[in-house]
């Protein structure tokens, strides 16, 4: 492993999607990005730009047709799937949109999930999950499930979760968009404390120029390609 200041190094990277049964879509176009660690970053564009297949990316998720990808100067391509899968549970960690909690699991159990299944004595993950919700203020709603939690909370829980096993890297796919305006403004505040205490690197995709604001560098993409990638010094 090369030791970098970088987290991620991207070179170069394609994507195809097959589209019917004699067309593909050209997601990403050569893209070259290099990403800091500690770094906040905001990705932009519109619906259908290649920003979402990017994180997926990023994340391990999805596999790209050509390029170079290295996180923390790790080179991921020549992963096999349970050696991606193990290397996901412990570097990256995901939140989306949506929450994907699991309905059935209270908000305790929710953070341990990860902390068991990379093999973690019980007793133990319960402990850790219970120390970092009260970190997060859900201090009182250990024991509610889902759906007895607001917006919010869920996402806080979700949040929880993706921080449990002290990942390198954080990635947000559109984290806010259903949440009201006060609601994503203490959201964002958080991710932006996460990034300043734990010098946690966060990828978030987001429409919101004024979560973009909030972020280290706004990188636009278009039709597949980088188009524009700034530093925001007037971040708060």
């Amino acid at each position: 492993m090369v030791q970098t200041n970088n987290i991620l190094e991207i070179h170069e990277i394609h994507k195809f999607y097959a589209k019917g049964t004699n067309s593909e879509v050209h997601a990403l176009r050569g893209i070259d990005l290099t990403i800091k660690k500690g770094e906040m970053v905001a990705i932009m564009g519109t619906s259908g730009c290649g920003k979402t297949t990017l994180l997926n990316i990023i994340g391990g998720i999805d596999q790209f047709d050509s390029g170079d990808l290295l996180i923390d100067g790790i080179d991921i391509r020549s992963f096999s799937d349970t050696k991606m899968t193990e290397f996901r549970a412990k570097n990256i960690g995901f939140i989306f949109q949506l929450f994907n909690l699991f309905p059935f699991l209270t908000a305790t159990q929710n953070v341990m999930f990860p902390l068991l299944i990379l093999k973690r004595p019980r007793v133990k993950a319960r402990q850790e999950a219970e120390l970092l919700l009260r970190e997060l203020g859900l201090g009182g709603h250990l024991k509610h499930y889902p759906s007895q939690l607001s917006g919010g909370q869920q996402q806080r829980v979700a949040i929880a979760r993706s921080l449990i096993t002290q990942p390198t890297i954080l990635l947000g796919d559109e984290p806010t968009g259903d949440l009201d305006f006060t609601t994503s403004s203490d959201i964002i505040q958080l991710f932006r404390r996460i990034n300043r205490e734990n010098k946690q690197t966060l990828i978030l995709v987001t429409h919101s120029k004024w979560i973009a604001k909030q972020c280290d560098r706004i990188i636009e993409i278009g039709d597949g390609k980088i188009l524009t990638d700034i530093q925001n010094g007037g971040k708060n």
